[in-house]
């Protein structure tokens, strides 16, 4: 069977179903999706999109933390269109539907992440991903020139080889669509497209261990790469520094992503000696951009031969935690912990253990949770004294360090008590 479209759009995350609504002004539209459409990497993630909507934060303090973030790696002409463009995406997702959290004054409630130097971080409670993906999802459906094909692998895309014709080495090839198997019937479709898009999301799922869902297998790249497409920054995997550490449990092929707004909302990290170590590791201490603290991590559980570290937040009031963190308390639940309970927790319940992540430095999606990075981050030759928790975000100075931005909020109280503390081991996210 042979269906035509204007455009094929493979993957159906955040970058996918965007340029479908965009597309659809202009044409039809087939977006191809390995399992049911808000099954991506979008719909897990947890923190927020930092975007310059407080009028007392400037564009160009965004850039440079992004500057200093992507330690000397980033294109700026590439970041200051993306930082420029940020708020008017945020709008644009609003548009369509998505509710982020809001003050009571009724302004975007902005929250704070490693790597930023202000609160910045757009989210709905610490489901973000799902709020984006449900908005968009919608607007999808409702688009008659829009037809989603759940269930469906892309298999090959289709160029000069596929029809046959002789290439030169150095020949330019071109796209006219894909080999797409329906995996319900066996099938398999040839999908024919002026314009084809690959958003196939990354490949977490190559790692032991990764909080990216089991879609995540990085078939996008592979099919490039067969297609003679340049394949590029293949080093620049991203590995988030905390995932829930519960051995044995099943999140259906995924580690449970503990995110960083935690540890932008106050948490601290801890050793398993009680001993709280990010001060000697980097002076914007748990707000340090995420390979720094992976690393930080790291390094504490090779040096100690531990498998977990602590993320502690009992020092923060309990309603607010729970209201920012509705979704990570709910799972916790789910295997016996509490969030309120403290390291021992309240009647027989034990506080979470969380597993920290390595990365390397990143631009990518994908969040790879258990690996070790490559290098350790040494502390400093004089470490300064723990505090008892952090204070307001330092100004980070332009030096070399990586990473990205996240969220927290304050909204609907959904339960109440006193404290959390999660353990976390180095892992990827």
């Amino acid at each position: 069977m042979r269906d035509r479209f204007d455009y094929l759009v493979i993957g159906s995350g955040v970058a996918g179903l965007s340029f479908a609504l965009r597309a659809a002004a202009h044409g039809t539209v087939c977006v191809v999706t390995k399992k049911e459409s808000a099954e991506s990497n979008t719909n897990y993630a947890q923190g927020g999109i930092a975007a310059v909507m407080d009028p007392e934060d400037t564009v160009e303090e965004h850039v440079q933390d992004t500057l200093v973030a992507g330690a000397g790696l980033c294109h700026e002409d590439v970041v200051r269109m993306v930082v420029e463009e940020g708020p008017e995406r945020i709008r644009d997702l609003i548009d369509l539907g998505a509710q982020f959290d809001r003050d009571p004054d009724g302004d975007l409630h902005l929250g704070r992440e490693g790597g930023h130097s202000a609160d910045r971080i757009v989210h709905a409670e610490d489901m973000t991903g799902r709020e984006v993906e449900r908005a968009l999802l919608a607007a999808v459906r409702r688009s008659p020139n829009i037809t989603v094909l759940e269930y469906h692998y892309a298999v090959n895309l289709l160029t000069e080889h596929q029809l046959g014709e002789e290439t030169a080495p150095g020949d330019a090839l071109h796209c006219f669509g894909a080999y797409v198997l329906d995996s319900q019937t066996g099938v398999v479709h040839t999908v024919l497209a002026k314009a084809t898009l690959l958003a196939a999301g990354g490949a977490g799922q190559v790692y032991q261990h990764t909080t990216n869902p089991t879609v995540a297998t990085g078939d996008g790249i592979a099919m490039a790469y067969r297609a003679k497409a340049v394949v590029a920054n293949m080093e620049f995997i991203q590995f988030h520094p905390t995932s829930l550490y519960l051995p044995g449990a099943d999140f259906d092929g995924r580690s449970f992503l503990i995110t960083e707004a935690v540890r932008g909302d106050g948490g601290i990290l801890t050793n398993l000696a009680g001993e709280r170590f990010m001060p000697a590791y980097d002076e914007r201490e748990e707000l340090a951009p995420r390979d720094v603290v992976a690393r930080a991590i790291d390094d504490q559980m090779k040096k100690r031969g531990d498998d977990h570290v602590w993320l502690d937040i009992s020092h923060k009031d309990a309603d607010a935690i729970l209201g920012h963190f509705p979704n990570i308390q709910e799972t916790l639940l789910q295997h016996g912990l509490d969030m309120t309970a403290g390291t021992t927790g309240r009647g027989g319940r034990r506080s979470a253990g969380c597993s920290g992540a390595a990365r390397s430095r990143a631009r990518g999606s994908t969040a790879p949770t258990g690996s070790r990075p490559t290098r350790s981050l040494r502390p400093s030759s004089t470490p300064r004294t723990p505090s008892p928790r952090p204070g307001p975000t330092p100004r980070r100075p332009r030096g070399r360090t990586g990473s990205r931005t996240g969220t927290s909020r304050t909204r609907r109280t959904r339960a109440s008590g006193s404290s959390w503390r999660t353990t976390a081991r180095s892992s990827g996210a």
